[in-house]
């Protein structure tokens, strides 16, 4: 059952009670899939006015299983008990409503739709009845002596009555709700039940057509075709008051009877005082401005033509001079396909002539466009860039004459260097020499992985944890370089430990 049919079932059931109506209402209720607290609470109300107590008292504990803390469901079902003649349960009912009271005085339930008060006076009242039918004398006055300190209303004089009847050791009434009160659901939700009209009914407010009332759909109506000018003054100037002024200077207002006003502002004039003040009205506010910050102006409505002339005259009229030649475009209509790609490829080789691309192998390999002929200096510090490292401590090489040897470059092998570019291709490897102790290869330390380690950059050695790593070289304290699985990069010093065989 969704939310919408719970809610309008409720409400019938709800309008059933209030014609007292039982059966209906409790049939209405007891049709309601997975109902709530609230109407368990209220099926357990019509069942203890139809007299079925076994009903009453399932119906109550469906809904504290609902809702732990529902205080005035402990005392319906204590009601039950009393009414059974089970009087320890009704005991410890009443008990737990006075509990869920948490020292407060009353608890009242028509936020949640339940128009009745649960008063503590009147919750004790009840569990000195049930002492009283256990003969405990002494516990049933003690709690009425309580409730007169919590009595707060004058129609508790019921309790008065009842110390009196417990001092003779005499039984009194049991103080339970009034019949047909019942949780009624949200007004707000059962408003939403009822169809509205949002849109509402279609109203003709203007028409071409003489006391025209039609607000359906039809073709379109006759209109008049022709309609004789007629000029109308605007809304506005009709209903400004006041001489019309131009503001002139700034003014920020010091007090709440002043205006802010902007050079430029156009404002009315009400009154003039004789003390330089004048009343205006500026953009519907009504205030104070000094006098000799204004200026008179005239609005007046012209003419068609007249504005259009106005329009004219402020355009400005062409420039006499001359202007200047156009650069002239080569015509490439006369040319051929030929001449095209022979003039591109020579652009080309003029553009290949003058850069060069050079090829750095580092721990990683990157690729650079310079300049020929750059000297070593400005070379070096091309490369440094790309890799983002300090120049000082970095060696270039170069392989002389196409031999395998790698040669250190220097500024005087620089224009032997670059007459081996071929094809505008240049190889160079870059050695680390700063802060790098090399090892002798004869005694090559092995290392084991403390932690696993992911290569973030391309010079990173990856590995895991328990791999062996044999150090190559020692960069600097924090990291160093060895090799693992066959790979080769830099690792932090602090990720791993010297391997003992």
């Amino acid at each position: 059952m969704s939310l919408v049919e719970t809610i309008r079932q409720w409400d019938e059931g709800v309008a059933a009670a209030d014609k007292k109506d039982w059966p209906a209402a409790l049939q209405l209720f007891s049709e309601i899939q997975e109902p709530n607290s609230k109407i368990y609470f209220n099926i357990g109300c019509l069942c203890l006015i139809n007299g079925d107590l076994n009903a009453t008292e399932k119906a109550f504990d469906n809904s504290i299983c609902k809702d732990e803390h529902l205080a005035v469901a402990f005392f319906q079902r204590g009601i039950t008990f009393y009414k059974k003649q089970k009087y320890e349960e009704a005991l410890r009912d009443f008990q737990k409503t006075f509990h869920e009271l948490r020292g407060n005085q009353l608890i009242d339930y028509k936020l949640l739709g339940l128009w009745y008060k649960l008063y503590a006076c009147e919750v004790l009242h009840n569990v000195a009845l049930a002492h009283a039918q256990l003969n405990e004398w002494e516990k049933a006055e003690e709690n009425l002596l309580k409730a007169l300190n919590l009595k707060t209303e004058a129609k508790h004089s019921h309790i008065d009555r009842a110390l009196g009847s417990i001092l003779k050791h005499k039984l009194f009434d049991l103080v339970e709700l009034p019949m047909g009160e019942l949780f009624r659901p949200n007004k707000h939700h059962v408003a939403q039940l009822e169809k509205k009209d949002y849109l509402g009914k279609a109203k003709v407010l203007a028409s071409v057509v003489h006391q025209d009332a039609f607000s359906g759909f039809a073709p379109l109506q006759p209109q008049v075709q022709s309609v004789p000018p007629r000029p109308k003054t605007p809304e506005i100037l009709r209903a400004l008051e006041g001489e019309p002024h131009r503001v002139c200077y700034e003014f920020f207002p010091e007090t709440a009877k002043e205006l802010s006003l902007l050079p430029g502002n156009i404002v009315f004039v009400l009154q003039k005082g004789a003390d330089n003040w004048a009343t205006v009205i500026f953009n519907g506010k009504k205030g104070l401005v000094p006098y000799n910050y204004l200026e008179p102006v005239e609005l007046t409505l012209r003419s068609k033509k007249e504005q259009e002339t106005d329009q004219s005259e402020d355009i400005p009229k062409p420039p006499k001079d001359e202007p200047p030649e156009r650069p002239a475009v080569l015509d490439t209509s006369t040319l051929n396909a030929k001449d095209i790609e022979e003039s591109s490829a020579k652009e080309g080789e003029q553009e290949e002539l003058k850069t060069c691309i050079i090829k750095v192998h580092f721990t990683y390999t990157v690729t650079i466009r310079v300049k020929r002929g750059l000297s070593y200096s400005d070379l070096l510090e091309q490369v440094c860039k790309k890799l983002q490292h300090h120049p000082r401590g970095i060696t270039l090489r170069y392989k002389k004459n196409s031999t395998s040897e790698k040669v250190c470059l220097y500024e005087s092998e620089m224009e032997i260097a670059w007459s081996q570019a071929e094809k505008g291709r240049l190889t160079l490897w870059c050695e680390l020499t700063e802060n790098k102790e090399k090892l002798p290869k004869e005694d090559l330390t092995q290392l084991v992985a403390l932690h696993c380690y992911k290569a973030t950059q391309p010079e990173d050695l990856e590995f895991q944890e328990g791999d062996i790593i044999t150090l190559l070289s020692k960069v600097n304290e924090e990291w160093f370089e060895g090799q693992c699985k066959e790979k080769v990069g830099i690792f932090p010093a602090a990720f791993v430990e010297e391997y003992i065989k």
